[in-house]
């Protein structure tokens, strides 16, 4: 079980920056994200988007502001579950909370902060038969946790974006054979992601299936096989398979938090502005998954509200006391 004072659902830069300002308060944040990586959709989506509306920054690069927030934080100590989801929500008492993730994971804390952005991403999954019945650790996953984990394996990798692109190039060494099917000639990912995967198809390192879908998937207890169509003659074809990713993209939703009791509206929770605290003490939401009146989404934004967030569950934790930040100075580095 792991313990702490505050859980941050959400690893994106404005519960990035909720740790700083815990911190600051001496109050532990663990972080939990179903991505495999921290900064949200900054780091998932749009790594390389310049942002313009950042206090002393006249641009930044998406992923150099999360690489930054992560860097700020650092003094504080936090601590990540990173890919798993929070499926269940128990207050305990007063005070205490207890979530529970897809993976089984249990987190103890004081105060829960939802800082989802627009809610859990979860993958675009392809209409594919019998998909389902080899989720869930028997051969088909839909995020790469641990390349370690496909060593000397059969691998069929789906899509044409950057990550299926990046993953066919970065598992080709990996994989004793991989297969990467895409439904059209043309790929959306980086030209020179293309020409890398053209090279090693060519090599005879993958094996580059174009114009062709997935159709079905099959195995006894595991994944064996996957069937794959070709979209202009419709003729089938079946490739021998220990594992199969299915990079789609990913779309977000609000999730199990709809089953949490708290006020939404139009899928967004409800926060009083004084605090940001939803209609359930010791629960908060900050950034994007929050609604009230005159709601701005800019990161900017989710910044101030996890200061206003960080000094109520200060108050929330402590009742009655009042924290006043002292700064020393120890060999010239400010400590708090």
């Amino acid at each position: 079980m792991i313990s702490t004072d505050i859980a941050v659902i959400g690893a994106g830069p404005v519960g990035l920056f909720a740790i700083f300002e815990a911190g600051l308060l001496k109050m532990r944040c663990h972080l939990i994200d179903y991505l495999p990586q921290v900064g949200g959709q900054l780091s998932e989506i749009y790594p390389k988007k310049p942002i313009y509306d950042i206090p002393g920054y006249p641009s930044v690069l998406a992923q150099e502001l999360v690489d930054n927030l992560m860097e700020q934080a650092k003094p504080f100590h936090p601590t990540f579950t990173l890919g798993e989801r929070i499926e269940g929500l128990e207050k305990r008492g007063e005070a205490d909370f207890v979530l529970t993730t897809n993976m089984g994971t249990i987190i103890e804390a004081k105060v829960v902060v939802i800082a989802g952005g627009l809610g859990c991403f979860e993958p675009r999954k392809p209409a594919v038969e019998n998909l389902e019945n080899f989720e869930n650790g028997k051969g088909v996953n839909y995020m790469i946790l641990d390349p370690e984990k496909y060593r000397d394996q059969k691998m069929v990798i789906a899509g044409g974006g950057d990550s299926a692109l990046d993953w066919t190039i970065y598992l080709a060494d990996v994989c004793s054979e991989l297969t990467l099917v895409h439904r059209s000639e043309s790929f959306r990912g980086a030209p020179d992601s293309v020409a890398k995967v053209m090279a090693l198809a060519e090599s005879g390192k993958i094996n580059l299936v174009l114009n062709s879908n997935l159709h079905a998937v099959h195995g006894s207890d595991k994944l064996e096989q996957v069937e794959i169509v070709q979209n202009r003659s419709m003729e089938k074809s079946v490739v021998e398979a220990d594992h199969l990713i299915p990079l789609f993209g990913l779309s977000p939703k609000l999730g199990p938090i709809e089953d949490w009791n708290l006020n939404i509206s139009k899928s967004a929770i409800e926060v009083n502005t004084d605090d940001y605290s939803t209609n359930i003490p010791g629960i908060y939401a900050i950034g994007d998954i929050n609604t009230y009146t005159n709601k701005l989404k800019l990161i900017l934004c989710g910044f101030h509200e996890a200061a206003l967030m960080s000094h109520s569950a200060y108050s929330y934790m402590n009742p009655g006391v009042k924290y006043t930040m002292k700064y020393t100075t120890v060999n010239g580095v400010s400590e708090f």
